[in-house]
């Protein structure tokens, strides 16, 4: 009992961040089989990931597609699986967690 109420408030205390909690991202991936079968997120990290702000791409075997929201000291906040959506929901996604695109004129 007593370990099912600290894993209970373990996760919702890492589930309450905010968005200036995130300090980084990182998408986990394969580099084949299961990403083949994704053509759109296969895209999205090949080709627009890259190109964001403090986000890295890192290509693990057998691994199914996921954005890691990472705080102080590499700290995982959340994952996020992307095997559901499309390269431009993808984007979004990243848009709405606040990282922006290398060159992007809203850059301060």
């Amino acid at each position: 009992m007593k370990i099912t109420v600290f894993f209970t408030c373990y996760f919702l205390a890492v589930s309450a961040y905010e968005l200036s909690d995130i300090v980084s991202g990182r998408i986990e991936s394969c580099r084949g089989c299961s990403l083949n079968r994704l053509p759109e997120v296969k895209k999205f990290i090949l080709d627009d990931a890259p190109l964001y702000h403090r986000v890295d791409v890192k290509f693990i075997s057998g691994a199914l597609p996921e954005f890691i929201l990472l705080g102080v000291g590499d700290f995982e906040l959340e994952r996020i699986p992307l095997s559901e959506l499309t390269q431009q929901e993808c984007n979004e996604l990243l848009q709405n967690k606040g990282f922006i695109k290398k060159g992007d004129k809203s850059e301060f």
